[in-house]
């Protein structure tokens, strides 16, 4: 009998994605800082000796990515990735890995917490304002659970933001997009949701001016169980997020 194979096959990168891979690992490292010269096609065609089309392809992919852009020359330069760009690479990995909520929420609350802690510490009085606006914005569309569901994920934003801490800014934008649909089924299936969350958004940013670290992690923590809550309300922590959204994705055209 032949012997139970103990490999894999090698799965082969194709030549676009190790163009892309090169050109992001310099990036990446240091070695092209944003704003550097990359040359033009017709360079990189030669330096890495392959064809046209080979690395427009790559450089597709580094567009996409936030990592290069053309100037009016139509010259590529390195660039800073635009977080969003980021987040969405690192939110399918998520989805590919079939991570479950209660990962998510375990996470976020580390992230979250981290967050405030840093505002309240450092936000300035224009980061308390952009707050404060989406707070009144919050309040006047808490009928609506789509629109105060786009509030919610702005607000956590602008937290991050106010932290004055681009790691973390970067750290929670991944687990942060798979959160926001959840908002909008919690907010539509729970009565008392959207009213609780516009309170601790509130008092989030009470403890923001006053410099309350105490009750800033407070009040982020009641703020992630009351999410918790909600969402056992209508489905399991332990769903894989890919699952759950394709199910809902599946009773929405039904619908």
């Amino acid at each position: 009998m032949p012997l139970a194979p103990l490999f894999r096959p090698i799965d082969v990168a194709p030549a676009y994605q190790k163009v892309a891979d090169a050109i992001e690992r310099e990036i990446v490292n240091g070695r092209i800082k944003p704003g550097d010269p990359i040359g033009t096609e017709h360079d990189l065609v030669r330096q890495f000796g392959v064809n046209r089309s080979t690395i427009r392809e790559g450089i597709r992919v580094l567009e996409e990515g936030g990592l290069i852009r053309r100037d009016s020359s139509r010259r590529l330069h390195a660039c800073l990735p635009r977080y969003s760009k980021l987040a969405s690479r690192l939110s399918r990995a998520l989805v590919l890995h079939e991570v479950t909520f209660r990962e998510l929420y375990e996470a976020s609350m580390t992230l979250e917490v981290a967050s405030i802690e840093g505002a309240v510490e450092r936000a300035s009085e224009e980061n308390v304002a952009e707050l404060a606006d989406n707070l009144s914005r919050s309040e006047a569309v808490v009928g609506d659970p789509a629109a105060l569901a786009e509030c919610d994920a702005e607000f956590h934003v602008l937290v991050a933001k106010a932290s004055q801490n681009r790691v973390l800014q970067l750290a929670r934008e991944p687990a942060a997009q798979l959160f926001y649909p959840t908002t909008e089924m919690i907010v539509t299936g729970v009565v008392e949701g959207g009213p609780r969350l516009v309170a601790a958004h509130r008092h989030l940013i009470d403890a923001i001016r006053r410099r309350d670290r105490e009750a800033g992690v407070l009040w982020t923590r009641r703020h992630l169980q009351d999410w918790r809550r909600g969402f056992e309300k209508i489905a399991s922590l332990d769903r894989s997020v890919e699952h759950m959204y394709m199910e809902h994705a599946q009773a929405a055209r039904r619908r």
